[in-house]
């Protein structure tokens, strides 16, 4: 029983370190999915317990945010429970005929807790209510009408962050310098000044972001925009079924789970951030008081200890007890910004 909220287990208690023992010992496999839908939820912290309740019995694990706007969620579920899944997903009356975007690499690793949110909105956007209609947005295009759209000239923007574009995008893609979605919204716009009346393709990770993106674009007066149809996972996942249509998408396609990206061309497109060989591998700095993200090859990695800086190097060499006492003091507890790119050339003396 939390003593809190009055609930029995309605949240994950184990440590990341137990339940990643836990997901290891595993018998069965897990397939790795992704869904979205705006659609206008009565009460979402009622959801969210129900919710939570049914898939913690077939042994979910994902990360799902839920707002009154919809639901936004990524997740893990065993092979063997998939049918109950889609069963109890298709049930309830705010997700019939939800579809489901089938992770490109399977290998169960991407969660290993679930955690399901109740949020303002189910994309951070910043935006007021009045500057966006989601009932009106953009066309949606499969990977046959997206590939003609780009040869016939197209201007195709990347509505994801610099480091997600970094190690994968589309073919001349318009990738803005941006940490945030909410931050990117009036800088594409600002991009695209002078471009209303040409036919803008808009593309992310599982399509989520380009809802709302085109749907604040139309607002502000921009009139032939597509939007690619479930996003780059399930463009390659129609690439991959029709030999006679080519991949324009060159990288890794970065995904937010413990995988932190899925290969969709041989090509490295980043390089490391510390020697600058060819990288497109994403790491957290070992030092959990920064825990940047940042592309790290294995020498480097090996060399300095999986960390960013040479003080964070000096952080995770000092004993256990004095690493907690410099979290919790109030100027330590966060060294870094999260995805801030690394700018100290470790090889520098």
């Amino acid at each position: 029983m939390d003593p809190n909220t009055g609930k029995k287990d309605m949240f994950n208690k184990l440590s990341k370190e137990l339940a990643l023992r836990k997901l290891g010992e595993e018998q069965f496999n897990r397939k790795t999915i992704s869904f979205y839908r705006y659609v206008i939820l009565d009460n979402p912290n009622e959801l969210r317990d129900s919710l939570y309740k049914d898939w913690k019995n077939l042994s979910v694990f994902g990360r799902i945010y839920l707002a009154n706007e919809g639901i936004n969620a990524q997740l893990s579920v065993p092979e063997h429970n998939w049918d109950k899944f889609v069963s109890n997903v298709h049930s309830n009356k705010y997700f019939k005929k939800m579809p489901f975007k089938i992770a490109v690499e399977e290998n169960g690793l991407s969660f290993y807790k679930l955690t399901i949110k109740v949020r303002n909105q189910i994309v951070a956007d910043g935006l007021p209510i009045n500057e966006y209609d989601v009932t009106n947005v953009g066309a949606h295009l499969n990977a046959k009408e997206w590939n003609k759209a780009m040869d016939n000239g197209a201007v195709v923007v990347d509505m994801r962050n610099h480091y997600e574009s970094e190690i994968g995008k589309f073919e001349g893609a318009i990738c803005p310098d941006v940490e945030t979605f909410k931050e990117e919204l009036p800088v594409v716009k600002d991009l695209l000044k002078g471009k209303e009346d040409k036919q803008i393709l808009l593309y992310c990770t599982g399509g989520i972001r380009c809802e709302k993106t085109s749907a604040y674009l139309k607002h502000h007066g921009f009139n032939n925009l597509s939007q690619l149809h479930g996003g780059i996972i399930d463009y390659t996942r129609q690439i991959s079924e029709d030999n006679h249509l080519k991949n324009k998408f060159i990288g890794k396609n970065f995904v937010f789970d413990e995988r932190r990206g899925e290969r969709i061309s041989n090509d490295i497109i980043s390089k490391c951030h510390q020697c600058g060989s060819a990288c497109d591998d994403h790491v957290n700095c070992n030092n959990v008081n920064c825990n940047l993200l940042f592309l790290q090859c294995k020498s480097c990695r090996d060399k300095y200890q999986k960390c960013c800086s040479l003080d964070c190097i000096k952080v995770v060499n000092l004993p256990i007890e004095e690493q907690q006492n410099l979290r919790k003091k109030e100027k330590n507890k966060k060294m870094y910004y999260s995805h801030k790119r690394v700018s100290l050339n470790l090889n520098k003396k």
